[in-house]
């Protein structure tokens, strides 16, 4: 992300520059609080919404 790459450089290794794109793409899909969610990471969010789709039918036989 050019957010993360260009203020830290220069950069001394490509594996310096492995790790904190790691790193970001961690905090930005399950630990940045995200507005539009509710302030939920947007991993929880992602969960929460799948949980409340996949919920098995009640059926009701008379």
């Amino acid at each position: 992300k050019t957010e993360l790459i260009k203020p830290r450089r220069p950069w001394k290794t490509l594996s310096d520059v492995e790790l904190a794109t790691a790193e970001y793409v961690d905090w930005y899909n399950h630990r940045r609080l995200h507005g539009e969610t509710g302030h939920i990471p947007p991993v929880e969010y992602e969960t929460n919404h799948y949980r409340e789709t996949t919920k098995p039918q009640v059926t009701v036989t008379t």
